[in-house]
């Protein structure tokens, strides 16, 4: 006969392992909500991910984004996670049927993560993080690169195109005015 302690024991683990799952993540700045499948292609699509681009999916969660970029699309994809739970599903989703050669993950802070040969940049994040990457947008990527945002807009930002059903923003990055005093650049509302 099961010790009842030990079953007891168990779905006591079980639950604080599932609240960890879906709330530890508001700890590091977002609550956990999977990005659905239907938003994950209109996200691929709008931004016209290809074979020749480097993805940078910003809060990557399990890599619904990072591996369909990867197989479907045959892009090379970092996908960056701060949560240690997530990522650890990451890496193991990589070693067991992933696509190694073209999937690499980065553990940390999406704010610190390194832009400069992001064709496409992709993310579901919150509306406080989404105003604070438009200036990180601005400063690390280059003029034309595609991002494609599910749910949240980027705060003064003009989309390119909207997927209205989906809740799919593109953008592309603006110019970077010379001289600062100049105002704003293209994509960006006035």
């Amino acid at each position: 006969m099961i010790d009842p302690n030990l079953v007891f024991a168990l779905v006591i683990l079980a639950i604080a392992g599932v609240a960890y799952f879906v709330f530890a993540s508001f700890v590091f700045g977002a609550g956990y909500q999977p990005t659905p499948r239907r938003a994950v292609t209109s996200m691929l699509e709008l931004a016209r991910v290809a074979p020749s681009d480097r993805v940078v999916d910003l809060g990557a969660g399990t890599g619904a984004i990072v591996f369909r970029a990867a197989r479907e699309r045959g892009a090379r994809v970092l996908g960056v996670e701060v949560e240690p739970i997530r990522f650890v599903i990451l890496a193991l989703r990589r070693r067991w049927g992933g696509p190694r050669d073209r999937v690499d993950l980065q553990w940390g802070n999406l704010f610190g993560t390194e832009l400069g040969d992001a064709d496409v940049v992709t993310c579901f994040l919150w509306p406080g993080a989404m105003a604070r990457l438009g200036p990180v947008f601005e400063a690390k990527l280059r003029l034309g690169t595609r991002i494609v945002s599910h749910w949240h807009a980027i705060p003064g930002w003009i989309p390119e195109k909207v997927d209205r059903v989906e809740h799919v923003y593109l953008y592309r990055t603006p110019r970077r005015p010379e001289n600062p005093s100049e105002g704003v650049g293209a994509g960006r509302a006035a």
